[in-house]
């Protein structure tokens, strides 16, 4: 297989991803479009009620990256018409994508959609609605022509599609992708000279598959298990993926791996297929059944969006989701406020309890003892990898519940030529049951500290010549201990919130989180730059209308693994 049949599969998860991102209250229960989805898909992503997409694109408009394509996208004598025709596409649409009008126009897309992403064993189909079908089919034709690229026809019962080749003509193996529409669905997947014709039936709605997902509360359960809105639910489901990697009919997977295999005499899976490996990957599949996607909530509109969503690696293995849970520590109050603050990063961890935790999940990773070859390798690894040790080098860090960096705010100007900082207000912060002794124990190792004489009363100690910065730099820090935190800040803002710090109680509140505000991030270099008349960097002249908030988190509750984030997003005025 060439690289752009590589390509093409990078196309069709990208595809479900950027549909799994446009995520928007209740789940379409007689949605026809489940009949044809498998119960045993490894990969769902479905976006059941109308996305508001027009709204949503205009609503990021210039919160995204267009320079340097030309750079990226290069094409030259020997780029194949493959290649031609997927930058082609790809670069349309960046051209497009500044006007959501023109956009929607030049794909047929209605101002609001559903799409779905889901797979057929190993085959990934992608269905979107379409409101101007000829639309679409005219934007294929004018990236043909720009590439050369020909498409062949086909049919599968009442069903038209358009094949392109993604293999050179002289491989044993053929891959097409195959784009077809059927009553306002567009449909694109994968067509193989090694898969059934049934398959591409199935994946073009002309044949219904034999448990469908609507039989199912699959979808419902994922939803109430985890507090989502109904209408957009994905998973990845490892109890499936495992199935059809270790047995030889389990699932639709199962069965197109073995019929390759048979077709070419070796199964690569075929170790996984003994009995004792079937048996132990089943047990970790079911403690570790799914990764699941969706929404908490969202708004959109014209001139703003805000996107609150989550993914979680579900588990049933409550040792380790306990262990994990008692390595969570403190994060500050400001670090989870809503973007008042340029940039904050918080890592809550309690250091006394990191070796014991990670020695407990060491022990149950080791338990049972596995026969399967592949896992017994893994535990062999793992024998190497003792956290015991841990404990003696986190000796020095005894009672540290966290750590955070902010920068709340800042302002650049120019001294005789140089960059300064006109104003800078920033935090960084060191959450302990005692602080001064903490302090006391890292003086023998850095000698400047000797002199530093803290109190435990909150009083500020000025440390700005430890910092060793050149005086037109302007910065003034000060280093103090507020109740169970040691503090070094400077500004107003940073002498504010370390002052906050006070009142704040050692919670084992969380695990990681990040925040950042683009905008005011970037506008200061741009403000200063603009000041000095000099020209303005590409990258940055890109970023400087980039009016987005970004929150993010890691945590651990009894459900798994919780990645969380938040996305408020607004148009840019140009």
């Amino acid at each position: 297989m060439n690289k752009m049949a590589i390509a093409a599969v990078i196309l069709a998860v990208g595809a479900g991803g950027y549909f799994l991102s446009q995520q928007g209250a209740s789940v379409v229960k007689n949605d026809p479009m489940l009949d044809f989805i498998p119960a045993d898909t490894v990969m769902f992503s479905g976006q059941l009620a109308p996305f508001p997409l027009k709204d949503y694109l205009y609503s990021i408009a210039g919160n995204y990256q267009t320079n340097g394509l030309d750079d990226i996208l290069q094409l030259d004598a020997s780029s194949s018409e493959q290649e031609r025709f997927f930058i082609s596409l790809y670069k349309q649409y960046m051209n497009v994508l500044p006007t959501p009008d023109v956009l929607l126009a030049t794909y047929g897309l209605p101002d609001s959609v559903k799409s779905y992403f889901y797979t057929l064993g190993a085959l990934p189909v992608m269905k979107i609605q379409l409101s101007n079908p000829s639309a679409f089919w005219a934007e294929l034709d004018r990236a043909e022509q720009d590439s050369g690229l020909a498409h062949t026809t086909g049919s599968v019962g009442e069903t038209q599609y358009r094949a392109y080749s993604l293999t050179d003509a002289n491989e044993q193996e053929q891959i097409n992708l195959v784009f077809a529409e059927k009553q306002g669905w567009l449909t694109v997947t994968l067509n193989t000279s090694f898969n059934q014709v049934e398959l591409l039936e199935m994946a073009l709605g002309e044949k219904p598959v034999e448990k469908p997902l609507s039989d199912t509360t699959m979808l419902q359960d994922i939803a109430k298990s985890h507090g989502f809105m109904q209408d957009s639910i994905s998973f990845v489901n490892h109890v499936e993926l495992v199935k059809g990697l270790t047995t030889t009919d389990g699932n639709m997977l199962a069965k197109q791996i073995s019929k390759m295999a048979e077709t070419q005499g070796e199964d690569p899976f075929a170790e996984l297929k003994m009995p004792t490996c079937q048996t132990e990957f089943a047990a970790i599949a079911a403690n570790w059944p799914r990764t699941v996607m969706g929404l908490n909530s969202y708004s959109i509109s014209r001139e703003e969006s805000d996107i609150d969503a989550a993914v979680v690696v579900e588990s049933n293995n409550q040792v380790i989701l306990s262990a994990l849970a008692k390595m969570r520590g403190f994060i500050p109050a400001f670090d989870n406020s809503d973007h008042d603050n340029i940039l904050s990063m918080a890592l809550g961890m309690d250091v006394n309890k990191l070796a014991p935790a990670l020695t407990e999940v060491w022990k149950d990773l080791q338990t049972p003892s596995y026969q399967c070859e592949a896992l017994a390798q893994m535990q062999g690894e793992l024998d190497e990898l003792n956290p015991a040790m841990l404990g003696m080098m986190t000796g020095m860090a005894n009672g540290v519940k966290g750590m955070s960096v902010t920068l709340a705010d800042y302002k650049l100007t120019e001294v005789n030529g140089e960059p300064s900082f006109e104003k800078l207000d920033a935090l960084v912060t060191v959450s302990a049951e005692n602080p001064i002794m903490l302090i006391d124990m890292v003086k023998p190792f850095f000698p400047p500290l000797a002199n530093i004489d803290l109190k435990d009363n909150g009083d500020p100690v000025d440390i700005t010549p430890l910092l060793m910065l050149p005086p037109e730099f302007g910065v003034s820090a000060k280093m103090a201990v507020k109740g169970n935190h040691l503090v070094v800040y400077t500004g107003d803002r940073g002498t504010e919130l370390a002052d906050g710090l006070f009142k704040q109680t050692l919670l084992g509140n969380g695990f990681f989180d990040f925040a950042v505000d683009y905008q005011k991030m970037f506008m200061p270099l741009v403000d200063v730059i603009e000041m000095s008349g000099e020209p303005m960097p590409e990258e940055l002249e890109a970023l400087k209308d980039y009016n987005m908030r970004l929150k993010m988190s890691v945590d651990f509750t009894d459900k798994g693994i919780v990645i969380a984030s938040k996305v408020n997003s607004k148009a840019s005025v140009k």
